[in-house]
């Protein structure tokens, strides 16, 4: 099969890439129908004694659990009540050919309007496990998101032993402010943006801020059985340690991929990323309870929500038992790592790897058509004139980019303008395939501020090195390989995992260091690719791949929806 691999840049700042392929798609499996709905209504809710009007779906927060099977159809009407635009993304659905029901704003749709509904239709293919959906408008998603739940096929086993009960354990930031007017206002001023006021479990801040005491996530367990524990973490800002008090933890899964299994008391799960872990509980009644605790990986210099979270794990008593009172039981609080301990974060990922099995196949890419290089940042771009800014001067503001150019929001769907052929104007083909100006990416930094793809990203440290999770929408990739330093292209791909590398459609580009994935291009569309530090995607560490059609039908894009929301 032939290819050709177009790189686009968009005329007004939108950064686009372009694939060929001709791969063939996989025909979607049996399943039904689903439907759902999602009104999104402003919702009164009282956290740390602080009483907010907020964006919600149906007036739960977080937003309500969606749940399907491998190969089921979900038909999901959104329908907006509230003066915002709103958009939803179904993160990690790989939307085979569905690339309409992606949602990210001007991305794949326009959004959807006040008092105006959209459809999003797209059948589960090859996919299991656990992913989330959340806005994907502005910072909306701080409270507009929830879990989505992909049960196996029908009479399909999890390749572990079925669990007693599973449980989805989601973590939040909290906001006393409106979360629209913190990002206004640090675009306006070119500054960092105010930090949260609380991290939560489930939607609750837990006891260790002020007035939450009552505001607590408890997960009551019996003893002598397995828990499947599905960890999302939906914070706009902060990836994140999480342990249970002597307690370990089988990881299982990530991004709704099995990986071989592997005992750990403390995981790192960045915004974006899917965890699953099996939770063996103690044989008989401990005599105590059990914290679960969360608080930040921070590598950057900026400012960040330097707390913890706490959750409480208890044991249901036997019934023909007396014991205390729950709250004169010990409590055992677990040790998590220091806020930068990168080590640890390079530790615990290096032990991820796909099943690799004979029903779990490892599709990596042995050969590659076409190898891209970007380098992911902080950065700076000059006040506007007459204006005093609040970035790292009073003269300059805080930017974001990909291979030194940043992403400037069209204001019409760019899977739209291509579609309809009228992308004059929204984008052009060239965009760098590698960085406008070399460098010495983690050294001293300058002075001014049916194809396979392999795709390196090199952390800069510009305005210091820093964590990124970067997330691609319509694709799973392969994390091959990643280390410290600057890449190099003539020894590190030696090193590379091309056996049973771990599968993902979220990963972080270590602080000072690279990470290279690779997969194949065989989803046509308009796809994002983001870091899911909220912060860094306003300031412009954005872009887009376009998945041109293949050459049979159905390599093909499907045709619009009638009720597409316009511009």
């Amino acid at each position: 099969m032939s290819a050709s691999l177009l790189p686009l840049q968009a005329s007004l700042g939108v950064l686009l890439f372009t694939c060929l392929a001709f791969c063939l798609l996989p025909e979607p499996a049996l399943g039904i129908t689903r439907h759902y709905q999602l009104d999104i209504n402003l919702q009164n809710v009282t956290r740390l004694c602080h009483t907010k009007s907020m964006v919600t779906a149906n007036g739960q927060f977080p937003g309500p659990r969606i749940v399907a099977r491998e190969g089921d159809n979900l038909l999901i009407r959104v329908v907006n009540h509230v003066q915002n635009n709103i958009s939803i993304h179904w993160h990690g659905i790989r939307q085979l050919r569905s690339g309409w029901a992606d949602g990210p704003a001007y991305i794949t749709q326009c959004p959807i309007q006040t008092g105006q509904s959209y459809v999003y239709n797209y059948t589960i293919v090859g996919q299991r496990g656990t992913l989330w959906w959340h806005a994907h408008i502005s910072w909306l998603r701080s409270t507009l998101y929830g879990p989505l739940i992909i049960l196996p096929k029908r009479g399909v086993p999890y390749p572990f032993a079925k669990p007693y009960k599973e449980i989805p354990i989601i973590f939040g930031e909290w906001f006393n402010a409106d979360t629209e007017a913190i990002i206004n206002q640090a675009l306006q001023t070119g500054g960092g943006p105010n930090v949260s006021d609380a991290y939560t479990l489930n939607g609750l801040s837990g006891p260790l801020y002020n007035c939450s005491a009552k505001d607590t996530f408890k997960l009551k367990v019996k003893p002598g059985k397995t828990y499947l524990l599905r960890l999302i973490n939906a914070a706009l800002n902060d990836e994140l340690f999480f342990s249970i008090a002597n307690h370990t933890l089988k990881i299982v899964e990530v991004d709704a991929v099995y990986v071989k299994p592997f005992d750990t008391e403390i995981l790192l799960i960045t915004p974006g990323q899917t965890t699953n872990v099996l939770l063996q509980t103690k044989p008989n009644f401990p005599n105590a309870t059990f914290l679960m605790t969360a608080r930040p990986y921070a590598t950057g210099q900026g400012t960040f929500d330097n707390s913890t979270v706490e959750g409480i794990l208890e044991y249901e008593s036997p019934s023909n038992s007396i014991h205390s009172s729950i709250k004169k039981l010990p409590l055992f609080k677990p040790t998590l790592p220091a806020l930068n301990d990168t080590a640890f974060a390079a530790t615990f990922t290096s032990k991820l790897r796909s099943l690799a099995n004979a029903q779990f196949l490892a599709n990596v890419p042995q050969n590659v058509d076409k190898k891209f290089f970007f380098t992911v940042g902080l950065g700076t771009n000059p006040c506007p004139i007459n204006q005093t800014c609040q970035g790292p001067s009073n003269t300059t503001m805080f930017s974001a980019s990909v291979n030194n150019v940043s992403f400037t929001m069209p204001t019409t769907a760019i899977l739209q303008s291509h579609f309809f052929g009228q992308s004059n104007g929204v984008y052009t083909p060239d965009f760098p395939t590698t960085p406008i100006v070399p460098f010495n990416y983690t050294g001293n930094p300058p002075n001014n501020t049916m194809v396979s793809v392999e795709l390196v990203l090199q952390d800069t440290s510009i305005l210091g090195a820093e964590s990124h999770p970067l997330h691609l929408h319509g694709f799973n990739f392969y994390v091959v390989g990643q280390g410290f330093g600057n890449y190099d292209p003539n020894k590190d791909p030696a090193k590379f995992n091309l056996v049973d590398p771990v599968e993902r459609n979220t990963v972080g580009v270590p602080s000072g260091g690279w990470v290279a994935i690779r997969f194949l291009a065989d989803n046509p569309g308009v796809w994002f690719m983001h870091c899911h530090l909220e912060v860094h995607t306003s300031w412009g560490l954005k872009m887009a791949w376009l998945v041109l059609d293949g050459k049979l039908p159905n390599q093909n894009l499907l045709p619009p929806p009638a009720d597409l929301p316009k511009c």
